[in-house]
C-alpha cells in the first residue's frame, strides 16, 4: 500500500470538508431553521392515517439550545409546535398517552381513539432537560436487529423519535465500508472470508471480539444493507437526530501480517471464547492511515453528524497497562477520526470500565480518557442502573457523560426491572452536585422487544427532570396499555410492581437450562427474586379483566407474558421434585413429575404460540427472507439458529446466555433436550447405576449441534386465540401452583432477597 503524500490529503480533506458542508446545509423539505415540516407529519400519517387530517405541524425554536414541544387545540385540531421533528413526534406521543389513553410499544400497541375526539383544554409545553438522549447498544443490532429489513426499521425510528431520541446509535451496513477499505489496501475474498462474520455476530467483529465466525459473508448481504443504512440515516436525520457511526479501533484482518509483514500487531482473545484477533498498535504508522481511509470512505457512503462509535478492548483485557501505550491507544482512536473530521466527538460506551474493572484503575482510566480533548469525547456509563463508573471515577475525571440503562443482557425476554429505582434515579442524575458533566440519558440494552413497561418508564425522563409517582405513573401506563381504567389490571400492575418488576436482573426458568438435577446451570440461575405467590395473583388479576379487554392486544400480550412466568417459575418446583426422586430413587414418582414437566413445556409453548412476538419461526424466517439463494438462505438460518442457543460451537461456553422465551424453541430445542435427560435418568433408575452428567453433557453438545445446522421449520404465525388459551392454562395451573406454595414455604422463602 502507498501511503497517501501530503498534497493529496490535503485535496481529500477539502473533497470532504465539501461533503460535510452539504450533509449539514439543508435537506428536501426544511425551512431556514431547519425544521423538516413534512418529515415531521410523516409520523403522524404512519401511525394514525385515518386522523392525520386533525393534527398541524409548526415550529418553535429551541429554548436555551434544548429540544421543546408545544401542544393545543386550535380551530377543532391538535397543533403540535417543536423544533425538530423529534420534538413534534413527542408532542404528538404526549397526546397519544394523556389525552387519547393510547400506547406504542415493541409488544402490541393501543391506537383506539376515544370519541369524541380529545382536545387539549391547556397549552403544553415541555423542555427536555438532556441534551443528548442516546439509544441502542452495539449487541441490539444482533440480539433483535440482524434480520431487520426497511418496515422493521422504520417503525423503529418513528418509535425513537415518539420517544424524543436524538443521538442513535447507526451500524447497519458498514461491512460494506470496510470490504471497500481493505480491498483498496490489496485484500482479496479469501482474506475478506477470514475476516467478516456471519450477520448475526456483527456486534462482537465490530469489537475486536471475533473473526470470521458464522459466515463467510455474501457480497449480497453487504450490497443490500449498505442501501438498508442509506434509508435509515435520511430519515434519522431529517427528522433531527444525529446519527453515531462507527470508527477504526485498530482490528485488521487475522491475514494482515501476510500483506505488511513489518507492521506492528497485538494479539487479543475474548476470555478464551474464540481464537485470537489482531489489532494494530497505535505506533504504527499505518493505524492513522487506515482509520483516516475508513473515515473518508464512510463519510463519501453515508454523510456524517460528527458523532463516532469506538469501543477497544471489549471484555478483552489490553495487551499493556502502561499508562503511556493506553494514552497512545485513546489518541490514536481519536486523531484517526479528527485528521478527517475535525468536528469528530467520539461516543465511548464505558463497558470497559466495568467488565474489566481489575485491570481499569484511576491511572490507567485517566490515562485512557485524557489522551482526548474533554469536548471531544462523551462517555456511556453503560449499566448506570446497576453498576455505575461514574461514582467511583468523580464523574469520569470531567469528560461529558451519558447516564445508561443497561437492563437487558442477550435479549432474555424473561419479566424484570426495578421500577421504583427508575421512577427516580434519571431525574435525580438531573439536580446531583456531584454528576459532572452530564449531557442525557440512554437506552442502551443488550435486546429490545421485552419489558416494555421498563422502557416506558424510563423515557419518560426524556421530557422531565422531576422524579416519577410510580403508582400514579402505573395507573396511568394501565389506562394507556387497555384503553380505559379498570381496579382488576390496576391491582394486576400493583402486584407486578412489587413483584418482577421491583427487582434488577435476570433470572431463569431452568427448562431453558442444559438439562441437569441441579437448580442452576450455565447462564441459568432459577433463584426468584420476589414471592412467586404473589406474583401468580397477578395473574388472577389480569384474567379477571378478560372480559373488558379481550380484543385489546396490549391486554393479550401482558396476560400471556404473565402467564407464561407464572408457568416458568414453577417449572424449577417440579424439575427439583424429580431431581429429588431420581435420587432416593423413586421411580413413580420420578415418572409423574418428569411427566408433568414435559407437559408443562407443550403448554408454556401452546400460550406463547398465540402471540407473533413470541415464535421462533417469525425470527427464522426474517433471517432466510435476506438470502438471494438456498446457501445465503441456510448460512442466515444457522446463524439465527446459534445466536439464541450454543451462541459459538459445539463447545461454547455461551450456551443459553441468548434465550429466548419463544414457542417453537420450547417444543423444538429446550423440551427435546430434557426429553433425552430423563430418557436417560429413567434407564439409570431401572439399572440402577450413577447418571453421569459429563458423559450426557458430551452427547447433548452433539445433538445441539445437528439442531443448529438442522432447517426443520417452524410456525411463523399465531396459533390460537390468547385469551381462550389464557383461560385454558389458568384453569389447568393457577389453583394447582397457588397450593404448592401454600403448602410447601419453603418454595417462597428460598426464593424472597
Amino acid at each position: 500500500m502507498k501511503v497517501m503524500t501530503g498534497k493529496k490529503r490535503a485535496i481529500a480533506l477539502v473533497v470532504f470538508s465539501v461533503i460535510l458542508v452539504i450533509q449539514a446545509t439543508g435537506k428536501p423539505g426544511n425551512d431556514s431553521s431547519g425544521f423538516n415540516k413534512q418529515a415531521a407529519a410523516g409520523i403522524i400519517k404512519r401511525i394514525l392515517p385515518a386522523y392525520a387530517n386533525k393534527f398541524e405541524v409548526a415550529y418553535i425554536p429551541t429554548e436555551n439550545g434544548k429540544d421543546v414541544f408545544e401542544l393545543e387545540s386550535r380551530s377543532g385540531k391538535i397543533v403540535l409546535k417543536g423544533n425538530n421533528g423529534i420534538s413534534v413526534a413527542s408532542a404528538f406521543n404526549y397526546w397519544l398517552k394523556n389525552y387519547a389513553h393510547c400506547d406504542i410499544s415493541w409488544n402490541s400497541t393501543n391506537l383506539k381513539i376515544p370519541a369524541p375526539f380529545p382536545m387539549v383544554e391547556k397549552k403544553i409545553r415541555k423542555v427536555t432537560p438532556h441534551q443528548y438522549r442516546h439509544y441502542f447498544n452495539y449487541c441490539t443490532f444482533n440480539y433483535t436487529a440482524s434480520w431487520w429489513d426497511w418496515d422493521r426499521w422504520q417503525w423503529e425510528i418513528d418509535y425513537m423519535a415518539l420517544n424524543g431520541i436524538n443521538m442513535p446509535l447507526a451500524m447497519t451496513g458498514q461491512n460494506a465500508v470496510w470490504d471497500r477499505v481493505y480491498r483498496d489496501m490489496g485484500f482479496g475474498d479469501a482474506d475478506m472470508d477470514a475476516f467478516f462474520t456471519g450477520p448475526a455476530y456483527f456486534m462482537w467483529f465490530w469489537a475486536g471480539n471475533i473473526d470470521a465466525w458464522g459466515g463467510p459473508l455474501p457480497k449480497t448481504w453487504k450490497t443490500s444493507h449498505e442501501e438498508l443504512q442509506k434509508k435509515i440515516l435520511a430519515r434519522e436525520r431529517e427528522l433531527g437526530m444525529t446519527p453515531i457511526l462507527p470508527a477504526f479501533t485498530g482490528h485488521v484482518p487475522p491475514t494482515f501480517k501476510d500483506k505488511y509483514p513489518k507492521a506492528n500487531l497485538k494479539k487479543i482473545n475474548w476470555e478464551g471464547r474464540f481464537d485470537d484477533t489482531y489489532i494494530l498498535d497505535p505506533s504504527d504508522p499505518l493505524f492513522n492511515e487506515i482509520g483516516n481511509r475508513f473515515m473518508e470512505e464512510q463519510i463519501k457512503t453515508f454523510g456524517t453528524d460528527h458523532l463516532y462509535g469506538a469501543d477497544t478492548f471489549n471484555e478483552m483485557y489490553p495487551p499493556s497497562n502502561d499508562s503511556m501505550y493506553l494514552n497512545n491507544i485513546s489518541s490514536a482512536v481519536y486523531r484517526s477520526m479528527a485528521t478527517v473530521d475535525p468536528k469528530a466527538v467520539w461516543i465511548m460506551q464505558g463497558w470497559l470500565f466495568v467488565d474489566k474493572k481489575d485491570f481499569w484503575q484511576p491511572d490507567q482510566i485517566k490515562a485512557y480518557l485524557n489522551a482526548v480533548p474533554d469536548n471531544k469525547l462523551i462517555l456511556l456509563d453503560l449499566w448506570a442502573e446497576e453498576n455505575p463508573v461514574w461514582n467511583r471515577t468523580d464523574a469520569f475525571y470531567g469528560k461529558p457523560w451519558i447516564w445508561s440503562m443497561l437492563h437487558n443482557f442477550g435479549g432474555r425476554n424473561s419479566l424484570y426491572g426495578n421500577l421504583a429505582y427508575l421512577a427516580k434515579e434519571p431525574a435525580e442524575m438531573v439536580h446531583d452536585p456531584n454528576a459532572g458533566n452530564l449531557l442525557g440519558i440512554g437506552l442502551v440494552p443488550e435486546g429490545i422487544e421485552q419489558n416494555p413497561v421498563v422502557y416506558s418508564l424510563m423515557l419518560d425522563h426524556v421530557w422531565d427532570n422531576q422524579p416519577i409517582d410510580l403508582d400514579k405513573w402505573l395507573v396511568k401506563y394501565a389506562e394507556r396499555r387497555y384503553g380505559k381504567r379498570d381496579k382488576d389490571t390496576e391491582e394486576a400492575w400493583r402486584i407486578l410492581k412489587n413483584t418482577a418488576y421491583a427487582h434488577e436482573g435476570n433470572y431463569e426458568s431452568i427448562i431453558i437450562a442444559r438439562p441437569t438435577f441441579n437448580k442452576d446451570n450455565d447462564w441459568a440461575a432459577t433463584d426468584i427474586p420476589y414471592n412467586p405467590a404473589d406474583f401468580l395473583k397477578a395473574w388472577t388479576s389480569l384474567m379477571n379483566a378478560s372480559k373488558k379487554f379481550g380484543s385489546n392486544d396490549c391486554y393479550q400480550y401482558d396476560l400471556v407474558a404473565v402467564g407464561r412466568q407464572v408457568m416458568a417459575n414453577y417449572a424449577t418446583v417440579l424439575q427439583q421434585r424429580f431431581a429429588k426422586s431420581f435420587k432416593s430413587r423413586n421411580s413413580i414418582s420420578f415418572k409423574k413429575n418428569t411427566a408433568a414437566f414435559l407437559e408443562l413445556i407443550d403448554d408454556m409453548d401452546k400460550l406463547m404460540a398465540t402471540r407473533k412476538d413470541l415464535l421462533l419461526g417469525a425470527w427464522l424466517n426474517d433471517a432466510k427472507k435476506w438470502g438471494t439463494n438456498e446457501q445465503e438462505k441456510k448460512l442466515y438460518e444457522k446463524n439465527a439458529r446459534n445466536l439464541i442457543t450454543l451462541w459459538g460451537g459445539k463447545d461454547a461456553v455461551l450456551h443459553e446466555y441468548a434465550y429466548r422465551y419463544w414457542s417453537g424453541l420450547f417444543s423444538g430445542f429446550y423440551k427435546k433436550r430434557w426429553e433425552q435427560f430423563i430418557d436417560d435418568a429413567g434407564r439409570i433408575l431401572k439399572t440402577g447405576t450413577e447418571f453421569n452428567q459429563k458423559v450426557f453433557d458430551e452427547r447433548i453438545k452433539e445433538w445441539e449441534w445437528k439442531w443448529v445446522n438442522g432447517n426443520e421449520t417452524y410456525p411463523a404465525t399465531a396459533q390460537g386465540d390468547p385469551i381462550a388459551v389464557s383461560i385454558e392454562m389458568y384453569k389447568k395451573y393457577a389453583a394447582k401452583i397457588a397450593k404448592e406454595y401454600k403448602d410447601n414455604p419453603e418454595l417462597i422463602n428460598n426464593n424472597e432477597h
